[in-house]
């Protein structure tokens, strides 16, 4: 393990499209193998592969990576805490975005309105 794994502090992802695994690697501050290990224990880290079958990174994935690698040598979880705490996480935040959006749509909650303009409604077909 370097010294670069260690760091708490996040470092800074370029504004790219995509990363190669060279990339990553040094942008982490662990080996190539490394991530080529978490691919195939963290179903969430999907890279592309190009026509050349490189592995091509995106941003999610970068910041992916950067939330396992702090789950594992910060917080110091196993490989499976630390699958069991980003299914976690990814399951609340499925939880609230419906919430959110329907806020962000009809403002607070839309029963009454509604209620209203059946009413109205109503009254004219009588």
């Amino acid at each position: 393990m370097t010294d670069l794994a260690l760091q708490t502090e996040q470092p800074v992802i370029p504004d790219k499209l995509y990363f190669k695994i060279g990339e990553v690697s040094e942008l982490l501050g662990v080996e190539a193998y490394v991530l080529r290990y978490w691919e195939t224990e963290f179903p969430i880290v999907s890279p592309k592969k190009s026509g050349t079958g490189h592995r091509l990174y995106r941003r999610k994935d970068v910041e992916t990576l950067l939330r396992i690698k702090h789950l594992l040598y910060n917080m110091r979880f196993t490989i499976e805490g630390a699958r069991q705490a980003l299914q976690t996480e990814a399951g609340a935040r499925k939880r609230r975005q419906p919430k959110a959006a329907q806020q962000e749509l009809f403002g607070s909650d839309p029963l009454p309105e509604i209620r209203r303009e059946l009413a109205d409604i109503l009254a004219l077909l009588k």
